[in-house]
């Protein structure tokens, strides 16, 4: 039985790299796209390949950048010749007031935010469907639904964009390719690290659980999405928040 091969963007930190864990373990081969950070890629990559003698590649790659995400998944196809999963993970927040938000930065956060799972989903798709099957997993956000912060207005645009990407690509790739989004709530990362404890507070009372998620609980719903078990989910946002209550 051929191993399945699994690409990650945004894959060297966080929910990216917690879900690179749980597909490391289930004896997938792995690819961690990064735009930044390679030593940490380079780390996870010896991690993953240390504890689950994994089979994994790591690639720099700007998914908001058409030739290089293009250049990205030729490499790909090239060095496995099949992509079983795409979880389009690569994301970024610059929270900003609305005075102070800036075009530039609102432009910036779309194009990681919701440009990059397009132009991504469409270079897989074509192979996933001269290949017969596929899925492609979107990471949306809670804050793409009714969890409203003005200061990422940016942010929330993007993620209820990726949710209606989602939607209008299970519907343009069905029945071949299953296309489903994850919306955490709050999640323990390194892009919350920096938040005043006491609005961290606040937000913890909002939540049933009276927690953050850990990147492992919204990681764990994703692997679910990418398995047979999840034959009959398509078109679907699944929203992981612990209970949250606006």
């Amino acid at each position: 039985m051929k191993q399945k091969v699994v690409l990650i963007t945004g894959g060297s930190k966080g929910i990216g790299a917690a879900t690179a864990h749980i597909f490391a373990q289930k004896q997938y081969q792995i690819i961690i796209n990064y735009a930044h950070d390679e030593q940490k890629a380079n780390q996870l990559k010896e991690t993953l390949e240390k504890k689950y003698k994994a089979t994994v590649l790591t690639i720099k790659a700007d998914v908001s950048k058409k030739e290089q995400v293009k250049q990205m998944i030729e490499t790909i196809i090239k060095t496995f010749g099949y992509i079983d999963v795409l979880v389009n993970n690569a994301g970024i927040a610059i929270d900003q007031t609305f005075e102070e938000k800036t075009e530039q930065e609102f432009q910036t956060v779309l194009n990681v935010n919701l440009i990059g799972p397009f132009l991504t989903s469409k270079e897989v798709a074509k192979y996933m469907l001269e290949q017969g099957s596929g899925k492609i997993i979107n990471i949306a956000s809670t804050n793409g639904i009714d969890t409203i912060y003005p200061e990422s207005m940016d942010y929330d645009a993007s993620k209820a964009g990726l949710i209606s990407l989602t939607k209008n690509l299970a519907t343009e790739l069905a029945p071949i390719i299953q296309v489903n989004a994850v919306a955490p709530g709050w999640v323990n990362t390194e892009m919350n690290q920096e938040l005043d404890q006491e609005f961290v507070k606040k937000e913890q009372q909002k939540i049933l659980l009276g927690r953050f998620a850990h990147p492992n609980e919204i990681a764990s719903v994703i692997y679910f999405l990418a398995t047979e078990e999840a034959s009959y989910i398509n078109g679907s946002v699944i929203r992981v928040d612990g209970g949250f209550k606006a």
